[in-house]
């Protein structure tokens, strides 16, 4: 205990320097939570005791290179848009489909809609009526 009071004290003093030159004290307390956290994770991954924020980072800033979280619906979607997916006309769930198989995103169409409509109204894409099934289908604009 007593050695985690020094370097805590010894870490302080590298620190207060810099916090010290914000003016506001909820600026300064915000920025020292956020340098405690980060200490206390890379003292944790040190030790071997792994939190989440660890996990991800290590005290050095790098990443530990555990599998990164899948991009969402709207990421994918522009993605999808600036390859020549949409060249031909998609159904919302034709899209999910492809979503699924070449993403590992298993998005449902009602999370699709609303970002498709987006993009409609933004004239990246256009929305016309299927003549099979009376919905829409999606194709660059």
């Amino acid at each position: 205990m007593n050695k985690q009071m020094e370097k805590l004290k010894k870490q302080l003093a590298e620190i207060s320097e810099v916090v010290n030159t914000f003016k506001s004290e909820a600026v300064q307390v915000k920025i020292a939570e956020k340098l405690f956290d980060v200490l206390i994770d890379a003292d944790r991954f040190e030790d071997g005791d792994l939190s989440k924020r660890a996990q991800r980072f290590r005290a050095d800033g790098e990443t530990t290179g555990l599998v990164r979280k899948k991009p969402g619906a709207t990421r994918v979607l522009n993605q999808l848009l600036a390859t020549d997916f949409f060249d031909v006309p998609r159904s919302i769930s034709s899209i999910a489909n492809y979503c699924k198989e070449n993403y590992d995103s298993d998005f449902k169409t009602s999370e699709l809609s609303g970002i498709l409509l987006k993009l409609v109204n933004e004239d990246k894409l256009r929305r016309e009526k299927s003549r099979d099934n009376n919905r829409f289908d999606y194709v660059k604009a």
